[in-house]
């Protein structure tokens, strides 16, 4: 009995140290990259320290120390983004200073976070005088910040199979949005090699997981198509607006990110990181609208499954959407400003009316379609949730001007609303009385049902259908040379970047007007987070349907893409002589030919939605109150 109970134990221990000792060939790699990354930063420091900053040579030497630097970050990055983004940052970090406004938002305040490392080094080191305490104190920092993923509680992720996946899939994401943008990476003509030497790195750091951990593997077809992947970004021109992102995306990364997904699904891969909380494991595509979720639609309604009484929420949705009951005097609906048929906006009017009727709103009506793919709402991010923002609408005095108690009231004068809303109570166990939030949820539910729709683009790349030359120019363009791809990111064209989670902020310079003779007065995001770096900031909108959601910007100061396009074209408000100091949009300008415009717009056309909007319903709910039966469908103005 002792004997077998000690063959047992040995097997057990063979099994122990033989799977300790696969794992850790992967964890090594890792280490030694690591390691590798920080003699090369520990030599640059000396660099800065020893080298004249005031010659070209001296300055020379430190540049492309700290390019060899940057391809060194490169052959860890796979690692590095996941398993620490916000030490990332002081590594790579794209921004001086930045105010988060992650998904986290919606339970604290943003808060300061500073930049440092080898971007934020390279763009000191092109000023006129460069500051060599500053250029020694942003590589320190980087350096200390590498010290976090050599502890025990980072190199313990890749004990497993399941971070490696979830790591792989954030790659592939970024390769498809920021890896080939120039988004982090100061010298332009740098993207293309830093690109090729990062696949290579990849391709070993497959061919060790694989070896370590033979329970788990990536199949033969997957290191195949990422071996053509390869192979195709070493065949095409090392100048990134000669690149041709299009076929990169569609012929590869994103079949990739099939399989990969499949592997997690097939692995049983659990995630304990917040950079996997609002991607869904069952969507085979990049350019699948189930990619992400960044709002909840269904509000109150969130346990419905039931198909039946989930389409007569939409249904009463769309009638209250519809029904100027809501306003404070039964006037103004949401189909008012949101038109439907114009894309949930408002494409006559550069801002609507107040409630007044006389007075304008100082911001351009957004449309609600693809408002849900943001964690963050209004243009100045005030609102977490579409329920939230809706509520406010509803109450804001210059708006609809109702009040809770009284609309609440008159909505439940209605037979047929009170009954239907009665119903849906019982799906709704956390209140059995009728709420505003469930009017609310109604809402929101119904009009979110329009963001399920695709573009031809999204087809193409899913390779359902072809995409014209025009439009593969112009995204190849809007990647490259444009620069709008570093802050409308793949897939939904808005400012929420890989892995999903946060809503970014700009400051173009937007001005009052054509003649651009001052800055437009709204302060944006300083209102409800005041920062140096937030005045005058928005939030980065999806450019999907710009092609039919005119005027554009803010405060609706440009009537076509044509003026848009040229406004970014001549470095944005200071390009055209504003003064905006804390612009965050490139000043220089793009020097886009016509061609390119054209291509470009081509390509934003091709974002166009394939929408099959509703008729507005026959006929609202009588109340008992007759006064409000006088009421107009979709209101009076």
């Amino acid at each position: 009995m002792k004997k077998s109970i000690l063959i047992l134990y040995a097997f057990f221990l063979v099994l122990f140290f033989s799977g300790f000792r696969s794992s850790s060939e992967y964890q090594n790699l890792y280490l030694k990259n690591l390691e590798d990354f920080n003699v090369q930063q520990n030599q640059l420091l000396t660099e800065i320290k020893t080298s004249d900053l005031t010659s070209e040579t001296g300055k020379n030497k430190i540049l492309k120390k700290i390019h060899y630097c940057r391809l060194k970050l490169k052959g860890i990055d796979f690692w590095l983004r996941y398993l620490e983004p916000v030490s990332y940052k002081q590594i790579n970090g794209p921004l001086p200073v930045e105010w988060e406004n992650e998904v986290f938002e919606k339970f604290e305040k943003p808060y300061k976070r500073l930049g440092a490392g080898l971007s934020l080094a390279e763009e000191e080191l092109d000023e006129t005088n460069p500051d060599r305490n500053k250029l020694y104190q942003l590589i320190q920092k980087s350096i200390k910040a590498v010290d976090v993923f050599d502890s025990d509680s980072i190199i313990k992720n890749l004990e497993t199979h399941h971070n490696f996946f979830l790591t792989n899939r954030l790659y592939l994401l970024n390769l498809a949005s920021i890896y080939t943008t120039g988004f982090e990476c100061p010298d332009t003509s740098q993207i293309i090699t830093e690109l090729r030497f990062m696949m290579n790195e990849v391709k070993t750091v497959y061919t060790t997981f694989n070896q370590s951990f033979p329970a788990n593997t990536l199949s033969q077809e997957y290191l195949v198509k990422y071996e053509n992947a390869l192979r195709f970004v070493h065949s095409q021109p090392i100048y990134f607006t000669g690149f041709d992102h299009f076929t990169f995306i569609k012929d590869y990364v994103n079949p990739l990110y099939a399989m990969n997904q499949e592997f997690i699904r097939s692995y049983s891969v659990v995630s304990n990181s917040f950079n996997d909380y609002t991607l869904n494991d069952n969507c085979n595509s990049i350019f699948d609208k189930n990619l992400y979720e960044g709002m909840s639609t269904k509000g109150i309604y969130t346990s419905v499954t039931d198909g039946k009484i989930a389409d007569e929420i939409r249904q009463t949705g769309k009638l209250l959407f519809y029904d100027p009951i809501l306003s404070g005097n039964n006037k103004r609906s949401c189909a008012s400003c949101h038109k439907p048929t114009q894309y949930f906006t408002d494409t006559v009017l550069t801002t609507s009316l107040q409630f007044n009727r006389y007075i304008t709103l100082p911001r351009n009506t957004p449309t609600l379609i693809n408002a849900s793919y943001n964690h963050l709402l209004m243009l100045d991010g005030k609102h977490i949730s579409l329920q939230a923002q809706m509520k406010d609408v509803l109450t804001n005095p210059i708006e609809m001007a109702g009040n809770e108690k009284e609309l609440l009231e008159k909505v439940l004068s209605c037979k047929d609303y009170k009954k239907v809303l009665k119903k849906f109570t019982k799906y709704t166990p956390e209140s059995k009385d009728v709420t505003l939030n469930h009017i609310i949820s109604a809402i929101t539910y119904y009009y979110s049902d329009f963001s399920s729709y695709y573009s031809h683009f999204d087809y193409a790349m899913q390779q359902k259908k072809e995409l014209n030359e025009e439009a593969k120019r112009g995204f190849n363009i809007f990647m490259s040379k444009s620069q709008c791809a570093t802050c409308h990111f793949v897939p939904q064209f808005n400012g929420v970047k890989p892995p999903y989670v946060g809503s970014e902020f700009e400051v173009l310079g937007v001005p009052h007007d054509t003649t651009f003779t001052g800055i437009s007065p709204d302060k944006g995001r300083y209102e409800i987070n005041p920062a140096n770096e937030t005045f005058d900031a928005f939030r980065t909108g999806s450019i999907r349907n710009a092609k039919f959601t005119k005027p554009y910007m803010h405060n609706g100061v440009f009537s076509t893409l044509e003026e848009v396009i040229d406004f970014y074209d001549a470095g944005g408000g200071v390009g055209k002589g504003l003064k905006v100091p804390n612009q965050t949009l490139d000043t220089d300008s793009l020097h886009l030919t016509s061609t390119e415009k054209k291509d470009l717009i081509a390509f934003i056309a091709s974002l166009s939605e394939n929408i099959i909007f509703e008729n507005p319903p026959a006929a609202l709910p009588l109340s008992k109150n007759v006064e409000l039966n006088k009421r107009k469908i979709g209101g009076e103005y």
